[in-house]
């Protein structure tokens, strides 16, 4: 360990790796906003920690399960002409939920569904808090797969991973309640949302969508939003 603090190429490694968690996760960070924001906003912050303490925790197992990553990329079944590998089926999981949550989630908004149909606060707090975790493991496949890549010692990813999160902690509420505050925003976030996800799909099916044309059209709309709430203020 006093080696790895006194290598400059580690600490290069970790800043790397770090930035690109944070990076990558700014759709999930999209996710957890629209997730809690149904809750109610004493239990927003607990719901929003627990998940991504869980997503936190299932990071560190990948990366600690890196025999069984690399098995994932192998062919489990056939579809058509295509063989997909349990990441593929990760991927298609993830962008279908991604995609029916989105969905669900614009109808509620739109067509003013009740808000009582919690029937329990606590297990609502925690499938939300389930639910971050596990469209967390969609989004952070790649990363993991590309840390492994990039890093060679398994301190070094941990340590990236929790920096990466505990950001995403820090930032996750503010950006939770800029995005209540703002109604145009929420649905330019499910618009997101269903962007990533199609995207999630296409690629679980073998459909290559370069992701700098994805980011670069959400970072144009995203701009455009800024302008049209500076506009209005």
């Amino acid at each position: 360990m006093t080696a790895l603090l006194s290598d400059p190429q580690a600490w290069l490694a970790f800043a790397t790796l770090a930035v690109l968690e944070i990076v990558l996760g700014v759709d999930n960070i999209i996710f957890i906003s629209i997730m809690v924001s149904r809750l109610p906003h004493a239990q927003q912050r607990v719901a929003r920690l627990g998940g991504l303490a869980l997503a936190m925790c299932t990071r560190i197992a990948l990366l600690y399960s890196i025999v069984w990553l690399t098995r994932l990329t192998q062919p489990l079944i056939e579809l058509g002409s295509e063989l997909l590998s349990g990441r593929d089926l990760i991927l298609l999981a993830g962008g279908l939920f991604l995609l029916a949550k989105s969905v669900i989630e614009i109808h509620h908004t739109l067509e003013g569904a009740a808000r009582g149909s919690r029937p329990q606060l606590v297990a609502g707090v925690v499938l939300t808090a389930i639910q971050i975790a596990f469209i967390d493991i969609v989004f952070s496949l790649d990363s993991v797969f590309v840390a492994v890549g990039l890093a060679k010692d398994l301190a070094i990813m941990v340590a990236a991973v929790i920096a990466a999160i505990l950001v995403m902690m820090w930032v996750a509420g503010a950006i939770g309640d800029f995005v209540d505050r703002h109604p145009t925003v929420k649905m330019l976030a499910l618009a997101f949302l269903i962007l990533i996800g199609a995207t999630l799909v296409a690629e679980g099916l073998h459909f290559e969508m370069p992701k700098k044309y994805i980011y670069f059209a959400m970072a144009f709309a995203a701009a455009v939003e800024l302008i049209n709430l500076r506009l209005r203020e």
